[in-house]
């Protein structure tokens, strides 16, 4: 749109800021946000997930994807090489560049083996006397389908996987990613959806209510940035009694909670420690309740007026739906440990650890913390991989052999960073990125014996008797076919790798028995047994 007028414009015309019109079929030309419109696009082409995905009022979309139906109104944030398509295309041409550890020693194996062949051809000619001997093991000794072994393997393998979502920096990466014995994973955000809700709210004073222990919970929360504070506000909304104003001060602790001046009172929220470092006296029933909360795979926040505990409320976590069968896969492929690095308490990371499987869990931990997991991971003997969001855990992912970022379409940091970027906000792409990653290691294998195999019998069918010039160009050159062909199974879809089949579905219910799935928040004065 252009001074109130369609107008039909190439997509390296789009300025920024303008607003794009996307009809049914279409082809999105910009990364943009939408500012008007519902519709259907298809992103396999940057999550590789093939399910179109509802676009409305405030939704990303990006450059390269198709619409399904609808209509779309767009604003430009991205265009040109800017925007995210571009940014893949331009990873994924640096990484078939980029070679592997084995394509390096195949490169100084060739400087050598070269000029060994040169020399056993002169040598045979002029020993023998016989130039068409000299010829023929010159001309069959070429080391072609050795050279393009590893290469062809590299771009089929990294460019299959760009097609699933799964965007790889290069073949070092691609190399190191099959032998990755050790996986670990945040909490918020990778095993759990990263939207708490409010739950439970358990009152322990006779004087006050659920509304009263909610109200200054939410007057202490206002003015906090923290991830759970916004459950607490939404749930104080929706009843009524959301804080006006922000408090007078906030004053975060460091793995214990916030403290907070609001209406002329002192108000804590966190955990049993904090109570005690401003001389609260605890009495039982607060730490039971946010024990059994915890239990339960909730994160429990005690809130305390002055010198008064009024209650305790609990937040949760869904669960991912393929968070089980993700680390089932993972071990399936090959991956001994799986960790789970959280800043959560203990409890509720054994209660979410214990739903989904994982092998270990380090809880209450900071982002120095988590640093010192991995690389005792790798102090271990483990090839380690770090699945986070490419910011958030940085010190993690730059210790780790692997870094992985999760959901990385339209960040650009991500992208950036990351040695492997899984486009989609889909767990099961981990397990098949690294399924992927052995089989190509496994078919850069196969490819190098089928050359050397080859070159060997026929430099003896040569010196034996028996081959021939044409019979050893006919062989070579079929044997170059052969380790193309052998890298081309590659490139065979495997997109149903990354879905859930309903019996899959329905085990990961059970097993997770959704302990922290989203409920309406309870007025009690007591936890359920």
């Amino acid at each position: 749109m252009r001074d109130g007028e369609q107008v039909e414009v190439a997509a390296h015309q789009v300025r920024m800021g303008e607003i794009v019109l996307v009809k049914n079929g279409a082809k999105v030309p910009v990364d943009g946000q939408v500012v008007s419109g519902t519709g259907a696009i298809d992103e396999a082409s940057i999550t590789g997930e093939s399910i179109p995905v509802e676009k409305t009022k405030s939704d990303h979309v990006f450059a390269g994807t198709i619409s399904r139906g609808g209509f779309l109104q767009v604003m430009a944030t991205g265009i040109g090489a800017d925007t995210t398509l571009a940014r893949i295309i331009h990873r994924v041409e640096e990484a078939q560049d980029a070679k592997a550890k084995t394509q390096a020693f195949i490169d100084r194996f060739s400087k050598w083996y070269t000029p060994a062949v040169m020399v056993l051809a002169l040598a045979a000619g002029l020993i023998s006397g016989d130039v068409v001997l000299g010829l023929t093991l010159l001309v069959i000794g070429c080391p072609g389908a050795l050279v393009i072994s590893i290469p062809v393997a590299i771009v089929a393998g990294i460019g299959r996987s760009a097609r699933n979502g799964i965007l790889i920096k290069g073949g070092e990466y691609l190399e190191t990613s099959a032998k990755i014995s050790a996986v670990a994973v945040d909490k918020t955000g990778t095993l759990t959806e990263g939207r708490p809700v409010l739950t439970d709210i358990v009152v322990l004073n006779p004087e006050a209510d659920r509304r009263e222990v909610l109200r200054w919970a939410a007057a202490a929360e206002a003015g906090s940035e923290h991830p759970l504070a916004r459950p607490i506000l939404d749930t104080a909304r929706e009843e009524g009694v959301a804080p006006e104003g922000l408090p007078g001060s906030v004053t975060p602790v460091v793995g214990k909670g916030i403290v907070a001046d609001a209406h002329g009172k002192r108000v804590l929220i966190g955990n049993v420690p904090l109570l005690e470092q401003y001389g609260i006296v605890n009495d039982a029933g607060a730490a039971v309740a946010a024990n059994k909360l915890a239990a339960a795979g909730k994160t429990p926040m005690i809130v305390a007026v002055d010198e008064s505990v009024l209650g305790v409320i609990g937040v949760a976590d869904t669960i991912r739906e393929d968070a089980p069968e993700m680390i089932r896969r993972l071990h399936a492929s090959g991956v001994q440990k799986v960790v789970m690095l959280t800043g959560d308490t203990r409890l509720v990371a054994e209660a979410i650890g214990e739903a989904v499987g994982i092998d270990e869990i380090h809880a209450s931990l900071l982002p120095e913390d988590k640093l010192d997991a991995v690389a005792r991971l790798q102090r271990e003997g483990h090839t380690v991989a770090m699945v986070g969001d490419g910011v958030n855990d940085a010190p993690a992912l730059a210790t780790d052999d692997i870094g992985v970022a999760m959901g990385a379409a339209g960040s650009a940091v991500a992208v950036e960073t990351a040695d492997i970027a899984l486009m989609g906000d889909n767990l099961l792409k981990l397990p098949e990125a690294i399924s992927l990653a052995k089989r190509t290691v496994n078919v850069m294998r196969q490819n190098i014996w089928i050359a050397l195999i080859t070159v060997v019998v026929l430099l003896v069918g040569v010196f034996a008797g028996g081959v021939t010039m044409a019979i050893g160009m006919l062989v070579h050159e079929g044997s170059v076919l052969i380790v193309i062909l052998n890298a081309m199974r590659l490139l065979r879809n495997t997109q149903g790798a990354t879905a859930l089949s309903r019996s899959e579905r329905a085990r990961a219910a059970h097993e997770t028995g959704r302990p922290v799935e989203p409920a309406t928040a309870q007025s009690s004065s007591e936890l359920p047994s």
